[in-house]
């Protein structure tokens, strides 16, 4: 059986296999169209209504809603489990997993490769960053309140103005190309050869938590009036892919100076950028770390139970922010740990915070963080008016979720009686409703479960996946006007989140791949549907797209605004004219920018 098979390895399998001849070797499969149908091997029906889609590698059944990739398939068919379908297909596609001694070995060596290249890498973007061509990164650092000792410590560096930078001096030490590609540091060409993936931005090393350079996070450099110069289109951070050595849901920043910290004071703070960790780092709140992106993993968690139980999530105040973080107290709950959250105010970061107010307050923030039943609570009660009946049901659906995974029963009878006091329903029938939540399952391909809570998704919502599914080039286009946060189901948004991601890798947005990452049943199914409808029409794209955008943008505002009038009727039975003020401000702003 195979363990862990690292993320580029599953991919590469994929891409050798063809799921229409896969498919087609158990079942009869009719051409229509572009695509294939059949009768669904996974229930009776005399209509087919199985559709096989070859371009996007994926299968559908409109029946039963069974659907995937090839791996899917055949853990279906054959009713076999993840490891063995992988091992089924890596013998038919011709893809050696990294299961035997021998392969192991021959990993362990290009391992060893990867690891020099990247000290000599970062060794080169060290040097470039003190050279008289870093004079511009250099202030930008200064401005950002970064010292030299701190540079230095996390061996940060500049990436040369130069397509070939880096390529021509690790050529000059005997690295091949394909080492370097295989590093994720250069790109190939369209029309032949390579060039630097990072160019003119200030470098963030990533160390693994042997302190160890694993890969690199570029900042484009910014002016001293805080505008981003170069190309409008390009990012303002670009990551290394994943790699051998690097898997992004593994790691978490900074981690190799502050573990120490952590394991003494048995508490951390977790952060989500580099410099967000930089800033208090550098200011002495050494019990820290950056999460790499919005939504933590459960091997990140875990890696941080292996310092402490105790967390504090400390993000900046915008929706995307508070749903991330939503999304991850249920996991630390899930793993047993304690959980708080600070919500900075609004227009801070921690990096920005630290610089304005201090190390001192910043700690203060910590101590008095919410814990998780408060903030959760806090959070729905914003964007749900509870004293509807349907939005209450939500709110509560919500927090038993989350009560239902802490496995302390003093805890759960304590949220229990809070959750009644704060919507003031009543205790048994909230102990009613907690009986009927299942254990959540692992993510299965073994069909549909319709107890499961339905996907709450508009047909916007949906066209509007599928436009991006259809075409990755839109996805960029989305991205520039809306978050995640702004498609309602949270499943949803993580899967939005989730393509946003892999768009921002510059790595291809492949439906087969996306199911590999996905672990709920109906978004899977979601994917999967969109993935073999019917193509929208050339013809009409552009303007369905806009359309899709504006309902999404203007939902997002009436909520907004929502939200802001019951913030204003509790600022004037208050009589706080400062928050009124600024509440009608924003009220006012929204309603002309509608």
């Amino acid at each position: 059986m195979a363990g862990h098979i690292p993320e580029h390895i599953l991919d590469d399998i994929l891409s050798r296999t063809d799921i229409a001849q896969l498919i087609g070797s158990y079942i009869p499969l009719k051409r229509a169209g572009r695509s294939f149908k059949a009768n669904c091997p996974f229930h009776h029906e005399k209509t087919p209504s199985f559709i096989v889609s070859p371009d996007k590698q994926i299968y559908h059944c409109f029946g039963c809603q069974a659907g995937g990739n090839a791996f899917s398939f055949l853990m279906q068919y054959e009713r076999v489990e993840f490891p063995e379908a992988v091992e089924i297909l890596a013998k038919k596609a011709g893809v050696t997993l990294p299961q035997s001694r021998q392969d192991a070995h021959g990993a362990s060596g290009l391992s060893d490769q990867l690891y020099k290249l990247n000290e000599l890498a970062a060794s080169f973007y060290e040097q470039t960053l003190d050279s008289p061509q870093g004079l511009e990164a250099q202030n930008y650092l200064v401005k950002r309140g970064i010292t030299r000792e701190t540079a230095k410590l996390l061996k940060l560096g500049l990436a040369p103005k130069k397509w070939d930078g880096l390529i021509k001096h690790a050529r000059a030490e005997g690295v091949s190309l394909t080492v370097l590609e295989k590093a994720g540091l250069i790109l190939a060409r369209e029309g032949g050869g390579f060039y630097d993936r990072f160019r003119d931005r200030i470098i963030f090393p990533i160390f693994d938590i042997k302190a160890r350079v694993i890969a690199f996070g570029a900042r484009q450099i910014c002016d001293p009036s805080g505008k981003t110069p170069g190309d409008k289109g390009s990012p303002k951070y670009i990551n290394s892919p994943e790699t051998l050595l690097y898997v992004k849901g593994r790691h978490l920043y900074g981690l190799h100076l502050s573990k120490d910290a952590i394991r003494e004071r048995d508490s951390v703070a977790v952060v989500e950028g580099y410099l967000d960790f930089i800033a208090p780092y550098q200011a002495g709140v050494s019990n820290i770390v950056a999460s790499l992106g919005t939504a933590l993993t459960y091997e990140q968690i875990r890696l941080i139970k292996r310092f402490t139980q105790n967390v504090t999530m400390v993000y900046d105040a915008d929706n995307a922010g508070q749903m991330a973080t939503l999304r991850s107290l249920d996991m630390f709950v899930e793993e047993g740990m304690s959980v708080r959250v600070v919500s900075l105010p609004a227009g801070f970061d921690p990096d920005s915070f630290i610089r304005a107010h201090g190390a001192a307050e910043f700690r203060g923030r910590i101590a008095e963080a919410e814990n998780l039943f408060d903030y959760k609570i806090r959070i729905l009660k914003s964007r749900h008016n509870v004293k509807d009946i349907e939005h209450k049901a939500a709110v509560s659906l919500e927090m038993l979720s989350t009560i239902h995974k802490c496995k302390n029963a003093i805890l759960r009878s304590e949220y229990i009686r809070k959750l009644a006091q704060e919507l003031d329903v009543a205790e048994d029938a909230l102990l009613a409703e907690l009986r009927k939540i299942k254990e959540p399952g692992v993510f299965s391909h073994a069909g549909p479960d319709v107890k499961k809570k339905l996907l709450n998704v508009t047909p916007t919502e949906k066209l509007l996946i599928q436009l991006m599914l259809e075409e990755s080039s839109l996805i960029s286009r989305v991205k520039d006007v809306l978050e995640p946060a702004d498609f309602q189901d949270e499943r949803v948004s993580q899967a939005v989140s989730l393509m946003f991601e892999l768009f921002e890798q510059g790595k291809r947005v492949e439906p087969s791949c996306l199911v590999n990452k996905l672990r709920d049943d109906s978004i899977l199914r979601l994917v999967c549907e969109s993935s073999v409808s019917e193509e929208v029409s050339e013809q009409h794209k552009e303007k369905i797209i806009d359309d899709c955008i504006q309902r999404l943008k203007g939902r997002r505002l009436n909520l907004r605004k929502q939200c802001l009038h019951r913030e204003i009727k509790t600022a004037q039975a208050s009589g706080d004219e400062e928050r009124l003020h600024k509440l009608m401000s924003e009220f006012q702003h929204l309603t002309k920018a509608r």
